[in-house]
């Protein structure tokens, strides 16, 4: 078995060093007073997000409000498909939110970049979604992460929690969203010396999941190529609508269904798609070939919500025991997501796909990719049946096509992300029916024989770029801590 793994880490593609490109192009968003860190109230901040102590691996969390005036924006062109539009200011508000910053402890672990996730409100309340799903990526190669409440639903929910502490949050209104995490992006560049306690930015990057990547939409389209202020953009689980420009009390300004990212952008753009957000939440629509700044990501056997997002996820520590659960979801999956809100319990087993060690992987592209200059190969595409309302399935009943991982090509399971039932959001959370014990011994006569595949199609994961060699050897390891075959 450590020939196996030794023979995985050494055929996988290295990443070469590369020195930054360039530095970052000058932005012109407003900078907004930075406060903190934040202190009083209950003493906790207020997110939902990794379970664990920061600093048992490495980093710190801390807290900071903006405030200032953020525009609102209207259209000066017809906001068409395409995404080539021309936007102005519309109108003014003051403003005070908050960001949460995770960033080493240790100064030169820093890698020069900070992502800054727009916080998901779909669930009332702030939640760092990419964040859990990513986070072994970004402790394990030292980024900064800042979230960012940049819409009224997060401020309001946060300030409720403790108005102590967040007396003095205030949100004008989503209208006003876009320009918020303009200044937020434009904050991290301006004042890193509190922001990010003295560390200097190389890079930011912006990513959104979810309903934060149906605002981000929107945002790279409108505001982007006016302010400038990332470097790069990764749009994760967006659907083929996107959210308003503007909407009340300030002018209702709705955006085209099927809307593309524009393909004049001066930073690259990395679309991220599950299977459930390619058919369920209408993607097929806006998908778009690649182009000198666009990729495109559909990963097979995914779910847009799955068995790490929760419960597994927000507990790992990256210390390989998140890995071992993680696999065994995939052979006895819960069908509840969260087990502290047994309430929300959908009507079979829930995917436990591997979207976020890809997800991981698209990070380290992206950031790469804005660095260095050099673009991800383009991904094939999920292959959607002639009614466009499925996918072609291979005979173990997954989808064929897209980005692949050994658990939709060395199956232990039949993964979907499509076909749930039950209470509200269980749509989002796909499906897994794991094969039986005949199966698995039919398809894997012997465990070597089985941890020797699923490290062959790991390793040809990682060399197409779709997995990092940490998380292909932490797989193995999982596989390789398995019963599966025989």
């Amino acid at each position: 078995m450590t020939a196996t793994i030794a023979l995985l880490i050494a055929a996988s593609t290295a990443d070469i060093a590369h020195a930054d490109s360039a530095a970052s192009s000058p932005s012109s968003a407003a900078s907004p007073q930075v406060t903190g860190p934040v202190t009083g109230g209950t003493g906790t901040i207020q997110l939902q997000g990794t379970a664990f102590d920061l600093s048992q691996v490495g980093y710190q969390q801390s807290e900071y409000f903006l405030s200032g005036t953020a525009d609102s924006y209207q259209p000066v062109n017809p906001l068409t498909t395409d995404g080539k539009w021309t936007v102005e200011p519309a109108s003014i508000a003051p403003y005070t939110t908050r960001i949460v910053v995770n960033r080493p402890k240790d100064p030169r672990r820093f890698n020069g970049t900070v992502l800054v996730e727009w916080l998901n409100v779909s669930g009332g309340t702030d939640a760092g979604i990419a964040w859990v799903q990513a986070h072994n990526e970004l402790i394990r190669e030292g980024y900064a992460w800042v979230g960012v409440s940049a819409q009224a639903v997060g401020v309001n929910a946060t300030k409720a929690a403790d108005p102590d502490r967040y007396a003095a949050l205030s949100h004008p209104g989503d209208s006003y969203s876009y320009d918020i995490f303009s200044q937020a992006g434009q904050a991290v560049r301006d004042s890193a010396a509190t922001v990010l306690g003295g560390l200097q930015p190389h890079k930011v990057l912006g990513i959104g999941e979810s309903q934060s990547a149906f605002r981000l939409t929107t945002y790279v389209d409108a505001v982007q190529p006016l302010v400038n202020v990332y470097d790069g953009i990764l749009l994760e689980s967006r659907a083929g609508f996107s959210a308003a420009l503007s909407e009340a009390p300030q002018a209702d300004v709705p955006v085209p269904d099927g809307l593309t990212t524009r393909t004049d952008l001066r930073v690259p753009v990395l679309t991220f798609e599950t299977e459930t957000d390619v058919l369920a939440l209408g993607y097929l629509a806006a998908r778009q070939p690649d182009s000198t700044n666009f990729r495109l990501w559909e990963v097979a056997g995914t779910s847009h919500a799955d068995t790490y997002i929760t419960p597994v996820g927000p507990t790992d520590t990256g210390n390989g025991q998140g890995d071992v659960q993680a696999f065994n979801t995939l052979l006895d999956p819960p069908t509840t997501p969260d087990p502290s809100h047994p309430q929300v319990s959908c009507s079979t087993p829930i995917n436990a796909g591997q979207a976020h060690y890809v997800l991981e992987a698209a990070v380290h592209a992206l950031n790469r990719w804005a660095t260095t200059g050099v673009a991800p190969a383009s991904a094939p595409r999920l292959e959607v049946a002639a009614d466009a309302t499925s996918f072609v399935l291979d005979a173990n009943g997954n989808a064929k096509g897209g980005v692949r991982t050994p658990a939709v090509d060395v199956p232990v399971a039949t993964l979907s992300g499509l076909g749930q039932t039950g209470s509200q959001f269980c749509f989002l959370f796909g499906t897994t029916v794991p094969f039986g014990a005949e199966k698995l011994a039919a398809l894997y006569p012997t465990h070597t024989q089985f941890v020797s595949r699923w490290a062959t199609s790991a390793r040809l994961a990682t060399a197409a770029g779709y997995l990092r060699p940490a998380d292909a050897t932490a797989l193995v390891l999982a596989a390789a801590d398995s019963t599966v075959g025989g």
